[in-house]
């Protein structure tokens, strides 16, 4: 499939570029960022996805999370792909931020007119991973995943759902129960239907019942002056009881005074790149 450079920078050694296609599973052109670390000159490294959160757009964390300083040190490539479909035919709810466009939660969509364009789980799971295999060099057997908020839910569930091609989760400040929460509820009731049965494949507290992996630890930071805490949008203590049932190891951290932007991300960032590069680095 083709890919069209937009433009490139120099960045700790390696390059940031920003590519756009022709995506089939949204059927539009979709946008992404990758960083490659100077390590690819030598040969395939593995690649870490990370889903960006509500609004943001593949810029969001390639130019205000710091992570290519720790990704170059680890020897890891970086992909953030948009957070929705985009452009001319795309249906958007024009008066809402958290549905439609850059609000895609990483679903793949079943109600008109949303499932023509709005499927990124596929996007994240298949497509998106197809196309780094190849045209860059990665180890195709070495790939993770993280996010934040709307993004680390996308992350948990992917994760979850696909042991076997995401090595290892993190999440930062996640919607980690969205069937509990007014986030949640609105999107998927908007993309999936009435029906709350079929949200369950989306909501990482509901799968981690029957997905838990207990050989892998999931990483999460939660800013505790986080206003979205306090307004019951992430839930990460309903996500942790889950886990702590089904034997899912975790490590959930409550950060003191942190709120849920990228200042916080930013913070973070080192302890998660290295909590990747822990599996995916590994000989």
């Amino acid at each position: 499939m083709p890919l069209t450079l937009h433009n490139q920078h120099a960045c700790f050694g390696g390059t940031v570029g920003y590519y756009s296609h022709p995506s089939i599973a949204c059927n539009c052109e979709m946008r992404f960022a990758v960083f490659v670390p100077p390590q690819a000159e030598a040969g395939p490294v593995p690649v870490l996805f990370y889903l960006s959160g509500l609004t943001c757009t593949e810029d969001n964390f390639t130019s205000k999370a710091g992570a290519q300083r720790y990704a170059a040190e680890h020897g890891l490539m970086l992909v953030a792909p948009d957070t929705s479909p985009r452009g001319e035919g795309v249906p958007d709810e024009a008066d809402a931020w958290d549905f439609g466009t850059g609000a895609g939660f990483y679903v793949d969509a079943t109600e008109a007119p949303w499932s023509t364009h709005y499927n990124m789980y596929s996007y994240v799971v298949e497509e998106l991973p197809a196309l780094i295999v190849d045209n860059f060099a990665i180890r195709a057997d070495r790939m993770g995943i993280f996010g934040h908020s709307m993004g680390g839910h996308g992350a948990l569930v992917c994760g979850l759902r696909n042991p076997e091609r995401f090595k290892s989760i993190s999440a930062f400040a996640p919607i980690a129960a969205p069937s509990q929460c007014p986030w949640g509820q609105k999107a998927f009731s908007g993309y999936l239907g009435s029906d709350s049965d079929s949200w369950k494949a989306y909501d990482a507290t509901e799968l981690v019942k029957t997905c838990a992996q207990p050989e892998r630890t999931i990483l999460i930071d939660q800013g505790t002056a986080d206003p979205f805490l306090a307004q019951n949008q992430l839930l990460p203590e309903v996500f942790e009881a889950a886990c702590k049932e089904a034997g899912q190891p975790l490590i959930l951290r409550m950060q003191p005074g942190y709120d849920h932007g990228y200042f916080f991300i930013a913070s973070c960032m080192a302890d998660h790149l290295r909590h990747h590069a822990d599996v995916l680095t590994k000989s």
